[in-house]
C-alpha cells in the first residue's frame, strides 16, 4: 500500500522493476546502470535470508504473465484483418498443444492438400505466422514487423507467397509448408516460450529450402523480438537483410557465415 495516496502500486510497471531495493548501497548509480543492461533481478535486496515482499510479488506477477502468455490465443480479428490463409495442426486445443509437441509439428492430409491447392507455389519468400507458446507475442509484434518485411521484400523484388497462419503450431510446420509449396526462403514468426522477463517475446525462424529432412541447425534465428528487446520494426529490417543473404548464399543456419 502506498501511504501517500492509499493505492496499491502496480508491480507490473517498468518503473517498479527499475527500483533498487538494497538498503544503503555503496554505489546506487552503478546498480542503476547495471539494471538497465539486463532483465535479470538485480539489486532486489533481502529481508534476513528471504526475498523482500515486493520482490516476491513481482516474481509471482511475472510468473502469472508467463502462464497467461501460453494459454492466451492470438487475436482472431488481427489474423482476419491481415488476410492470412488459416490452417491448423493435428492439435485440437491448448492443453493438447502443451502436452503433445509432436502433434503441433504436422498437418492432416486434408490440410496439406488444401495448402497445395489454395496457396502460391514456388515463391521466393514464404511467410508462416504461428501462435507458438505465446499468443501475447504475436498480438503485440505482428503488425509492426509484418509491414517492414513486406515493404522490404517488395523493394527487393521478391515474389512473396500466400502468408499462412498456423494455429497450435511448433517450428517444424515451416518445413512442411516449404516442402508443399517449393519455397526458396521460408520465414516463420512464432511466439517464444515465455520466461520471467516478458510474455511478449517473438522469434523469427528462417531457412533456405526448408525441409523436414534437414536438421534444426540449418535454421537462422532472430529472437527476443519485443519492445524492450529487439523492437519489431528493427527486427523486420534484420529479416529482410537476412533473406537477401540466404537467397544469395543459398544456405542458412550454421552453414551460413555472416
Amino acid at each position: 500500500m502506498n501511504a501517500t495516496d492509499g493505492f496499491v502500486r502496480d508491480i507490473s510497471l517498468p518503473e517498479v522493476k527499475e527500483r533498487v531495493l538494497i538498503e544503503h548501497p555503496q554505489s546506487l548509480a552503478m546498480i542503476k546502470r547495471l539494471k538497465k543492461t539486463t532483465n535479470a533481478r538485480l539489486g532486489v535486496g533481502r529481508a534476513g535470508d528471504r526475498y523482500k515482499t515486493e520482490t516476491l510479488l513481482k516474481f509471482r506477477a511475472d510468473h502469472a504473465i508467463a502462464q497467461d502468455a501460453v494459454w492466451t490465443d492470438i487475436d482472431e480479428t488481427l489474423i482476419d484483418e491481415m488476410g492470412f490463409y488459416k490452417v491448423q495442426t493435428l492439435v485440437q486445443n491448448k492443453e493438447e498443444y502443451v502436452r503433445r509437441p509432436d502433434r503441433g509439428r504436422i498437418f492432416s492430409d486434408e490440410t496439406m492438400e488444401a495448402i497445395k491447392r489454395d496457396c502460391i507455389h514456388n515463391p521466393d519468400v514464404q511467410l508462416v505466422i504461428a501462435d507458438g507458446l505465446s499468443g501475447f507475442a504475436i498480438n503485440a509484434n505482428l503488425k509492426d514487423i509484418y509491414v517492414i518485411m513486406m515493404d522490404g521484400f517488395k523493394e527487393k523484388g521478391y515474389r512473396v507467397g500466400t502468408p499462412i497462419f498456423v494455429r497450435y503450431s511448433r517450428v517444424a510446420t515451416m518445413d512442411k509448408i516449404s516442402e508443399a509449396l517449393g519455397a526458396k526462403v521460408t520465414i516463420q514468426l512464432i511466439g517464444e516460450r515465455p520466461g520471467l522477463a516478458t510474455g511478449e517475446s517473438m522469434s523469427v525462424y528462417m531457412a533456405y529450402e526448408a525441409s523436414s529432412k534437414k536438421p534444426e541447425s540449418q535454421r537462422t534465428v532472430v529472437s527476443n523480438i519485443y519492445r524492450q528487446g529487439i523492437p519489431p520494426l528493427e527486427a523486420g529490417a534484420q529479416v529482410v537483410y537476412l533473406t537477401e543473404v540466404l537467397m544469395r548464399e543459398k544456405k542458412s543456419g550454421v552453414e551460413l557465415k555472416i
